[in-house]
C-alpha cells in the first residue's frame, strides 16, 4: 500500500513538471514569434484589423504593438525590400477611408492604393479647401509606408475615375499611364502644404520627379 501511494505521488510530480515546461514553452512563443531577423511581439494575427470579431479578439487591440528589426550585416543585401510587397492595399485603402471620413467636412471618399501612390477623391463642404486637403493627405500618409506619394482631390467627378481604376493592378496593361493621367487631373485641386523643404505637397522629391519624367 505504501509503495502504491509513493508511485502515485511520483507520477503526479512528473505530470506537473511536464505541464510546467509546456506552459513555459508556450509562454515564450506568446512573447515573440521570430521570422528571419524580425521579432514580432504579441502578433498572432496577420491582419491589420479584424472587423466583426468576438469581444475576446477585439480586446487584443488593447495591446501595444512592437517589432524589432535588424538591418542585414551583408552589404547590398536587398532582402528588406521584400517587406514592401506585404502591404495589403485593399485593407490600407479601407483604413484610410474610415479615418478620413472622421475629418470635419469630409462627407464621401474614394481611396485607391497602388504600388506607389494613394489616390483619394472626396466630397466636402469645407470653406478652407487647402486645409481639408492637407488633413486628408496626412491621414493617408500615416497609414502607408513613407515611400508612397499621396494625391487628393475634392472634385467629386473624379471619384468615379478612382473607382474605375480599382479593377486594375500593377501588372495591367496601360495601368501606369491611366494612373498618371488621373494624378494630373487630381493635382488641379488643392494638395495641402509641402511636406518639408525637400518634398513637395505630395511627398515627392527632386529625384522622384526626375524618375517620373523618364517613365
Amino acid at each position: 500500500m505504501f509503495k502504491l501511494k509513493k508511485l502515485v505521488i511520483i507520477l503526479g510530480l512528473c505530470t506537473i513538471t511536464a505541464l510546467t515546461g509546456c506552459t513555459k514553452d508556450m509562454g515564450n512563443r506568446d512573447v515573440y514569434e521570430e521570422s528571419g531577423n524580425t521579432i514580432n511581439v504579441n502578433n498572432k494575427r496577420h491582419d491589420l484589423y479584424n472587423e466583426g470579431a468576438s469581444r475576446g479578439v477585439r480586446n487584443v487591440s488593447n495591446n501595444y504593438g512592437f517589432v524589432r528589426h535588424q538591418k542585414s550585416p551583408l552589404m547590398n543585401d536587398n532582402t528588406a525590400n521584400d517587406h514592401y510587397t506585404a502591404l495589403d492595399r485593399e485593407q490600407a485603402a479601407n483604413i484610410i477611408s474610415k479615418l478620413s471620413t472622421n475629418i470635419p467636412n469630409v462627407n464621401d471618399l474614394a481611396t485607391l492604393v497602388t504600388d506607389q501612390e494613394v489616390l483619394i477623391a472626396y466630397t466636402t463642404d469645407s470653406k478652407d479647401r487647402n486645409l481639408t486637403a492637407d488633413q486628408v493627405k496626412k491621414t493617408a500618409m500615416s497609414v502607408v509606408p513613407r515611400y508612397y506619394h499621396v494625391y487628393v482631390s475634392d472634385n467629386k467627378v473624379l471619384m468615379r475615375d478612382v473607382e474605375n481604376l480599382a479593377n486594375l493592378d500593377s501588372t495591367s496593361r496601360n495601368a501606369r499611364n491611366l494612373v498618371n493621367g488621373l494624378i494630373t487631373q487630381m493635382k488641379k485641386s488643392p494638395q495641402g502644404q509641402r511636406i518639408n523643404a525637400s518634398e513637395d505637397e505630395n511627398g515627392r522629391t527632386a529625384d522622384d520627379n526626375m524618375g517620373r519624367n523618364n517613365q
